[in-house]
């Protein structure tokens, strides 16, 4: 992108465009360069593992495009299923969401319980 604004720098100091101009098109580069991010960041993955003290192992990989929609009403059900309550009742979705808008990557969430269950979420 240096590359593209010190040659919009230079047309401007020719004369052949205005400064108003180049800091449109300065403007339209950065924008392009943020959006160019955020697709990087849509391509990762968000990865849920949850492991009981029982032994059940839960292993959930959701593309970020998804996430959003799927954790919104995911939670809900999963909060109302008995046997996937006491997995899911600790985890705070709107700070997951949150991570997710902020792009963050790594792990966001790690959990152990008092009965030696185990959630952790991350981004890959």
């Amino acid at each position: 992108m240096k590359e593209e604004i010190s040659k919009i720098l230079k047309m401007m100091e020719e004369g052949k465009i205005d400064a108003d101009k180049a800091g449109e098109l300065i403007a339209v580069l950065k924008d392009k360069e943020e959006k160019g991010k955020s697709s990087n960041y849509l391509n990762k993955t968000l990865k849920v593992r949850i492991q009981s003290n029982e032994s059940d192992i839960v292993n959930v990989n959701l593309p970020i495009r998804l996430c959003q929609a799927v954790l919104k009403a995911g939670h809900g059900i999963a909060a109302n299923i008995p046997e996937a309550e006491k997995y899911v009742k600790d985890i705070d979705i709107n700070l997951i969401l949150e991570a997710i808008d902020q792009e963050v990557e790594g792990q966001i969430v790690d959990i152990v319980s008092g009965d030696g269950d185990k959630v952790a979420i991350f981004v890959e």
